[in-house]
Parts: C-alpha cells; sequence; structure tokens
C-alpha cells in the first residue's frame, strides 16, 4: 500500500478540510474536540490514490471487499455520541475497515482497541497508525462479534458494521454506565443505536437512519 501525508496536498488544503468542517457543523455536529480531529486526520491516505480528490467529501467511498470508509458525518456523529461529555479511558472499536474511525478516536481516548476480520484490511490499516504514529492503538485479527472479552470492561465501543440486533457478549464488555453506539437491522432498514449498560441489562436510544455494510462472523485471511 502506498500511503504518502503528502499525497494530494492541492486537494486536501486547509480550505478544503475547512470546507468539510463547516459541512459536519451544518449537519449538527457540536463537539469541538471531535471537530479538530476530523480537521486534523489525513482522510485521504484511508483511501485508494484513484479515490483521493474525492477523501474530503462528505460521502462513503468503497476500500475494497465489499468494505466502505464510512461518511465523514457518520463517523463524527458516532464520535460525538460515543463521548458525550467524559473522557474516556479504554474503548473497543468493533470493525477497523481503513482505520479511518480508529484514527479519529485515538487523539481523543487514552487507549483504543480494535478489532477486522479481514486480514488485508487490516494490515493496510496499521501502516496507516505507524505513518501517523498513532501509538494508542491495539489491533487485533478477529471475529468481531465476540469482542475482546479479555481487555474488558471498556469505557466506550463503538460499531461500524450492522448486526441484526444488540449483540448481548458486546454489553456484557461494557462497564456500568459505558455507552456503545453501533447500527443495526437488515438490508431495507438500518438505525443507529446508542446503548447504555445498566445494573438490570441496558437501555436504548434510537439516534437516526444509517445504512451499514452488515456485521458478518468469522475471519478471512
Amino acid at each position: 500500500m502506498k500511503a504518502d501525508l503528502k499525497a494530494g496536498q492541492g486537494m486536501t488544503s486547509e480550505r478544503t478540510r475547512d470546507r468539510l468542517v463547516r459541512q459536519l457543523r451544518d449537519e449538527g455536529i457540536r463537539d469541538e474536540r471531535v471537530l479538530q480531529v476530523m480537521r486534523q486526520v489525513p482522510r485521504h491516505i484511508f483511501v485508494d490514490e484513484a479515490l483521493a480528490s474525492r477523501a474530503y467529501e462528505n460521502t462513503a467511498l468503497p476500500i475494497g471487499r465489499s468494505q466502505t470508509i464510512s461518511q465523514p458525518y457518520i463517523v463524527a456523529r458516532m464520535t460525538e455520541a460515543l463521548l458525550g461529555d467524559e473522557t474516556l479511558d479504554t474503548v473497543l472499536e468493533v470493525g477497523t475497515g481503513s482505520g479511518y474511525q480508529t484514527a479519529v478516536l485515538a487523539p481523543l481516548v487514552r487507549r483504543v482497541y480494535t478489532v477486522e476480520r479481514i486480514a488485508p484490511l487490516l494490515e493496510q490499516a496499521k501502516q496507516r497508525f505507524r505513518l501517523l504514529k498513532l501509538r494508542n492503538i491495539h489491533p487485533r485479527h478477529s471475529d468481531g462479534g465476540m469482542g475482546l472479552p479479555e481487555f474488558s470492561p471498556y469505557d466506550g465501543i463503538i460499531v461500524t458494521a450492522a448486526p441484526e440486533g444488540i449483540p448481548r457478549s458486546l454489553v456484557e464488555q461494557l462497564r456500568p454506565g459505558a455507552r456503545m453506539i453501533l447500527p443495526i437491522g437488515g438490508a431495507r432498514a438500518q438505525a443507529l443505536v446508542k446503548v447504555t449498560r445498566t445494573a438490570k441489562g441496558y437501555d436504548t436510544e434510537m439516534l437516526e437512519p444509517v445504512n451499514f455494510v452488515p456485521l458478518l462472523g468469522g475471519v478471512e485471511t
């Protein structure tokens, strides 16, 4: 994989990134921590060079293996909902994909564990993390639906692919009072949901309609 922080500088100028941040504000993103990171993270290194000219558009883009890099608004929305008013210590991400959501989380929390079931995608993401010197990210090649219980409990979990319903195994890896942000549903309809672990189980809050790839089991090499 060729990844260069200077690649496509003409189309990744400060003005281009500021325009994206203005769009995120217009769509309702209010957390200044999130907006600052969205401005700083070089999205163009998380997409194929052929798509670099579209990297700062507010749209999802293909990354291969039937996966996508999420729309910047959705990345910002999920990150903002996960953080709330808190400073989180340890977060689990299910579905590393390109690594873009991971790179947005990394400056905002102390430690990120991220799992990806498709090995080539994970290797590319790890190269990007090294390029950006993000040393608080701990990637794992694993079946994400199972999470990483060995490092739980987590202060937050973010899931970047859609299961049909809320995975109980992931809820159980949250500390009491912590939240998980994930899409749920099938091919016809999905919703972004905030799940908060309680003493007796969990509470849910529907955030907005979304469209994600399905959460699949197993691993690919």
